[in-house]
């Protein structure tokens, strides 16, 4: 089976149950509770509210599937192409969008919860070092760039 077979459709989903919904076409595949091939479901970070299937399938019977899973809305009227979806195969860096001087919050660790300014980043390591925002004495911590959440931006006041 080439990629010119495989059709790539977008499923709406509620609200914050992306993930949900992928699991559930797996399953429903997996255990052959309808006869429908799905050859791969992407659950991009950035589109919320939407999966995208890739299936050899026709848009009827992937609303089909839809209709079988808890959280799944519709399909989306027509269907993508591998060049719409391409973007969303490649990992970003977990450190993208954040720069010195960004207020963060630390949300894993030991300094859980502790407010703190970026100092440094290492894209290549996808580490930034920051330094506690209500310490007496400076210290630079270095922490993974997804053991922080941005509280405000440079810039933004």
């Amino acid at each position: 089976m080439t990629e010119v077979d495989n059709h790539y459709y977008a499923i709406k989903t509620t609200s914050k149950q992306e993930r949900a919904v992928a699991d559930s076409i797996f399953r429903t595949i997996e255990r052959r509770l309808l006869d429908i091939k799905v050859h791969s479901v992407i659950v991009p970070e950035e589109l919320k509210g939407y999966v995208i299937v890739e299936s050899p399938e026709s848009h009827s019977r992937i609303q089909e599937l839809v209709e079988s899973i808890p959280s799944a809305r519709s399909v989306v009227p027509g269907e993508t192409s591998l060049e719409e979806v391409q973007h969303y195969l490649v990992p970003k860096p977990v450190v993208s969008g954040i720069e010195e001087g960004t207020i963060v919050e630390l949300i894993a660790g030991p300094f859980k919860g502790e407010k703190a300014v970026v100092k440094r980043i290492d894209i290549g390591k996808e580490e930034i070092t920051v330094e506690l925002y209500e310490s007496i004495v400076p210290i630079p911590i270095t922490v993974r760039g997804d053991h922080v959440r941005v509280i405000e931006r440079k810039g933004e006041e």
